[in-house]
C-alpha cells in the first residue's frame, strides 16, 4: 500500500522587518522604507516592496540603495519586536500542526498530512493560517502548497506579496521544467552562473544531465540537483531539528574594501546570529569567519572559546578579531558570513547555568 501523499505547506511573511516597522509606524506606509543601515553607510537588511520597485533589496550597500531610490527611508531594526511577532505567527501554526519547522524568524514548513483540525484540504487551512495572520497581527504572508518542501517553497514565492499558489501532483513536472534555474530554491548566484555557463537555463535543461555528471560537476549536492529537477524531495519536515550551527552571511553587490565597511556588516550578522541563538535557547561555543573575495576564492577562520556565548555584542567581537587576524584581507571581498557552533541548548544545561555569558 502505497503512503499517503504529503501535503506540505511553506509560509513565508513579505518583507517582514520593513512590513512591521510600516504596520507599527503609519508614516512609512506606502513608502520605500529600507530596515538597516544609514544614507552614509551600513547595509541593507531589509527593503519594503515600495522599495524594491526601485530595485533595492537587502545586502545592498545603503549608499547604493539611497542612489538607486533617494526618497528611501532608513529605520534601525528592531529585533526584539520581529522575534515577538514570530513567536506569536508559530503559535497559529501550532494549532493546526506540532510539525512546525522554522527557517528563519519569517518562514517555516508545516506537514499538515494529518492535522489538529481533521481538515483534508491543505489549501483551506494554508488561506485559514493567512487570514489569522493578517487579522491578529496585521501582516500579510504568501503560502505555498504541494506534497514536499521543494515545491512548497517554490510556490509560496510566486505571487508574492499577500500570494497563494498551489502546485499538485500532476502540474509539478511541467512547472520546475519551465523554472529559470536561479529560481530553484538550493540554487545560489553562483551555482546558477555556471550552469548557465555549461548551457542548463531552465529545470527541462538540468533534467536532461545524468546525476554522475551533477555530482562531478557540484559534489555531493548533484544529487540534490538532479532530484529536484524531477519535483522530488523526500525531505520530512522536522520539528525537533537539533542544529548544529547557526550562522547568517550576505554577498554585496559592490566588493567591499574598507574595513569599516566590513565591520558595519559584521555588527548586522553578528544581531542576526545572536536573535537566532536567543530564538533557539542555545548558546555557542565557535566563532568562525566566512570571507569570499572578488574572485570567488572562499577562506574561513574559527576560534573557540573557554565559555559560551550567545550576545551580539560579544559575536561581533569575535568575529572583528578574526577579521584582523592574522590581518585584514588583502583582496576586495564579495561575501562575508558569520557562523557559532558547538552549541549547547537551555534543556542541556545543569540547574542554576546562566544562559548568557559575557567575555
Amino acid at each position: 500500500m502505497n503512503p499517503p501523499i504529503r501535503k506540505i505547506i511553506h509560509i513565508d511573511m513579505d518583507a517582514f522587518y520593513a512590513s512591521v516597522e510600516q504596520r507599527d509606524h503609519p508614516e512609512l506606509r506606502g513608502k520605500p522604507v529600507a530596515v538597516g543601515g544609514s544614507r552614509a553607510r551600513g547595509v541593507v537588511a531589509a527593503a519594503s516592496y515600495e522599495a524594491r520597485k526601485f530595485g533595492v533589496f537587502s545586502a545592498m550597500a545603503s549608499k547604493i540603495a539611497q542612489q538607486k531610490c533617494p526618497s528611501l527611508i532608513f529605520v534601525k531594526p528592531r529585533f526584539e519586536v520581529y522575534s515577538a511577532v514570530s513567536r506569536q505567527i508559530r503559535e497559529i501554526f501550532h494549532q493546526y500542526t506540532d510539525l512546525v519547522e522554522p527557517l528563519s524568524l519569517d518562514e517555516a514548513y508545516l506537514d499538515v498530512t494529518e492535522n489538529k483540525i481533521g481538515m483534508p484540504s491543505a489549501s483551506i487551512i494554508a488561506k485559514e493560517i493567512k487570514a489569522r495572520i493578517q487579522a491578529e497581527t496585521n501582516l500579510t504572508a504568501s503560502a505555498g502548497v504541494s506534497f514536499n518542501k521543494f515545491l512548497a517553497k517554490i510556490a509560496s514565492d510566486l505571487n508574492k506579496p499577500n500570494g497563494f499558489t498551489l502546485i499538485t501532483p500532476d502540474k509539478a513536472a511541467d512547472l520546475v521544467a519551465g523554472l529559470a534555474i536561479e529560481k530553484f530554491h538550493g540554487i545560489g548566484k553562483v551555482t546558477a552562473a555556471k550552469m548557465q555557463r555549461m548551457g542548463i537555463a531552465t529545470g527541462a535543461d538540468l533534467r536532461q544531465r545524468s546525476e554522475a555528471e551533477l555530482v562531478r560537476q557540484f559534489g555531493k549536492v548533484g544529487h540534490y540537483y538532479f532530484r529536484i529537477a524531477r519535483a522530488e524531495d523526500e525531505r520530512l519536515v522536522q520539528p525537533h531539528r537539533i542544529r548544529k550551527s547557526v550562522g547568517s552571511e550576505r554577498t554585496f553587490e559592490e566588493d567591499l574594501i574598507a574595513e569599516e565597511d566590513m565591520l558595519e556588516r559584521l555588527q548586522f550578522l553578528a544581531q542576526e546570529v545572536a536573535h537566532d541563538l536567543s530564538r533557539l535557547q542555545t548558546t555557542a561555543k565557535t566563532v568562525t569567519l566566512k570571507l569570499k573575495y572578488f574572485d570567488f576564492v572562499q577562506q574561513t577562520r574559527s576560534k573557540t572559546l573557554v565559555g559560551h556565548l550567545n550576545a551580539a555584542d560579544a559575536i561581533y567581537t569575535v568575529a572583528r578579531d578574526l577579521l584582523r587576524t592574522p590581518q585584514l584581507p588583502q583582496y576586495p571581498v564579495r561575501l562575508l558570513g558569520i557562523s557559532v557552533s558547538n552549541l549547547l541548548y537551555a534543556h542541556d544545561l545543569p540547574p542554576h547555568y546562566q544562559l548568557t555569558l559575557d567575555f
